[in-house]
């Protein structure tokens, strides 16, 4: 729980929304339902894309079969069958992705487009961009699945730090010290970066100690909404280190 002086310092601290409560208000027919399963589509449709494509399915194939899967769990309420005892969010849904490849959603069950009820919107580009930038020649599409996951994951951490630096008006700053997340700085970064942020190099260095402690906070919240037991957070950020290692 937030601390008085946790909250203050960073307003607007939220749960975040890929939590198995989300799963379980996507599971039910509630007018929060629509919303809840929205955030997770946009939140998870990355690494079911990737997986199809690794699959041996074309662009448009995976693109049909994508929207038809998502389709599928909005109209059949298939995450009403998510339970957060039953463990990781994440092999629960390439487990359920998996099924529906199995069973008769395939090329002549993918629906078309234009043809669902219901079309959700992906940034087909942006996935079909970042699956090209995988060693799909040398991954199973499990192992596919597992690093977009992880990067995917990464990037809602980054998103939702950028978002309290926004709230700060010190987007900006953030802008210039996430560098320092990475790793990437050499030497005399904090020098050059002090004199772009019209700071002292000791105030800089506060600047990404906090930078940096705030996102290992917000990567524990991410991971510890998607798995069962709080106890397997330091577990799943290492299974997620090594799927990133892959190639």
């Amino acid at each position: 729980m937030a601390t008085p002086e946790e909250t203050a310092e960073y307003p607007g601290r939220r749960f975040p929304t890929t939590s198995w409560t989300m799963v379980s208000a996507a599971g039910r027919h509630s007018s929060a339902s629509v919303d809840a399963l929205s955030k997770l589509c946009a939140a998870y449709w990355s690494p079911v894309y990737a997986f199809i494509r690794r699959k041996g399915y074309s662009r448009e194939e995976s693109e049909d079969l994508s929207q038809a899967f998502f389709t599928r769990v909005l109209e059949y309420r298939t995450l009403a069958a998510a339970r957060r005892e039953r463990g990781k969010f994440r092999s629960f849904l390439l487990a359920s992705v998996t099924n529906f490849l199995a069973n008769e959603w395939d090329r002549s069950q993918a629906q078309k487009r234009g043809g669902a009820s219901t079309t959700l919107s992906f940034d087909f580009d942006t996935g079909e961009e970042s699956y090209h930038r995988e060693p799909y020649h040398e991954l199973t599409p499990e192992a596919v699945f597992e690093r977009q996951w992880a990067m995917a994951l990464l990037d809602r951490v980054l998103g939702r730090q950028r978002e309290e630096y926004a709230r700060r008006d010190q987007t900006a700053q953030f802008d210039l010290l996430k560098v320092f997340l990475t790793g990437d700085e050499n030497r005399g970064s904090y020098h050059r970066l002090a004199a772009n942020l019209d700071m002292s190099d000791a105030a800089v260095r506060t600047a990404v100690h906090r930078l940096r402690r705030r996102y290992a906070e917000l990567l524990r919240e991410e991971i510890a909404a998607t798995v069962a037991d709080p106890d397997e957070v330091d577990a799943e950020i290492r299974f997620l280190l090594t799927a990133l290692e892959r190639a």
